[in-house]
């Protein structure tokens, strides 16, 4: 009979519950895994509540030092990646037995994503022999390995290698770059660079973002930045003479050689910086993910990546499908 009742128990877990306790663990806050999912931060939170019920224990602590896992949730965290990759496993080999196209999904910082995933993409598929359908979401550094390992995402496009945290998965140096600050022309910058005013897309506020680290450096304070929902509005608002925004120096050329924007002249800048992409271990792969791969060595995909705006026309290209990221 307790055997029966362990059993019932059991079965009770469902695979969200599981999934979301993983990205809590990895991830370190509620508010992460709530992002990651595309879900609020009580789904998330019930979730956890109901799993803790479910299995007796605790799992998660809080303390001023952050989240701690409980021995049973230590114990939970590598089973439970487990269970979440076979349920991923599952669901992509039912996909392929209906004959339902492959999925490849693609994380980027919100930069890269902005500029550079669209025509990439686009390029791809013209390219790729078998049927795919790809989606492409926006995600921090610091997110990408973890949505990679938990087979939330397949490709991930971003500033630095990725925290591997013991998974399957690889980080491999894509596209060299140099990342700069701009201002309008007329309207340069005076006294210490903490005092001024920097404006900054989402990707200003990674941790682990190439933009994050410089203002970390120059020690800027919160109050002195701002973010705007994409990197374009950053730069319009640069132009207007609202402050000065860092830039990857490619994909700001166009704005520069019309005279919108000047260089700002600090020490220590231009940086050198690197797009890497992060994806499973070769023999874990997809089919897509491993035609992606190799298609980022391609002198098509590395023009593409120097110049977007060049490498698609308007009556051929159609833009990803954003998401936060899927559950």
């Amino acid at each position: 009979m307790r055997a029966l009742l362990r059993c019932r128990t059991f079965m009770s877990v469902t695979l969200t519950q599981l999934n979301a306790f993983v990205l809590v663990a990895r991830l370190g806050s509620v508010r992460a895994a709530a992002s990651a999912l595309g879900v609020s931060e009580s789904a998330v939170s019930q979730a956890i509540t109901a799993l803790r019920q479910d299995l007796g224990d605790q799992l998660i602590t809080r303390s001023q030092a952050g989240m701690t896992l409980t021995p049973g949730g230590t114990r939970l965290l590598g089973t439970a990646s487990q269970i979440v990759v076979l349920g991923a496993e599952a669901h992509a080999a039912v996909r392929a037995a209906q004959g339902a196209p492959e999925q490849l999904r693609i994380v980027a910082t919100s930069t890269f994503a902005e500029f550079v995933a669209g025509p990439l993409m686009e390029a791809f598929r013209r390219r790729f022999a078998g049927s795919v359908e790809v989606t492409t979401g926006v995600a921090a550094s610091g997110e990408q390995a973890v949505l990679i390992g938990n087979r939330l995402a397949d490709v991930a496009f971003g500033p630095g290698p990725a925290d591997e945290h013991e998974m399957p998965i690889v980080s491999e140096p894509i596209f060299k770059y140099r990342l700069v600050v701009v201002a309008a022309g007329n309207r340069l910058p005076r006294g210490p660079a903490r005092q001024w005013r920097w404006l900054v897309d989402p990707s200003g506020t990674d941790p682990g973002g190439e933009t994050a680290r410089l203002l970390q450096r120059l020690e800027v304070p919160d109050g002195n930045i701002g973010v705007f929902q994409s990197q374009t509005a950053a730069w319009a608002a640069a132009a207007d003479g609202a402050g000065v925004a860092p830039a990857i120096e490619h994909l700001v050329s166009h704005q520069l050689r019309r005279g919108e924007l000047s260089f700002v002249d600090m020490p220590g800048l231009p940086v050198e910086e690197c797009w890497y992409v992060t994806l499973l271990e070769r023999e874990r792969r997809g089919v897509a993910a491993s035609a992606l791969r190799r298609f980022l060595s391609t002198p098509e995909a590395m023009q593409l990546m120097r110049s977007p705006a060049a490498g698609v026309p308007p009556s051929r290209f159609k833009p990803p499908v954003y998401v936060t990221i899927w559950s």
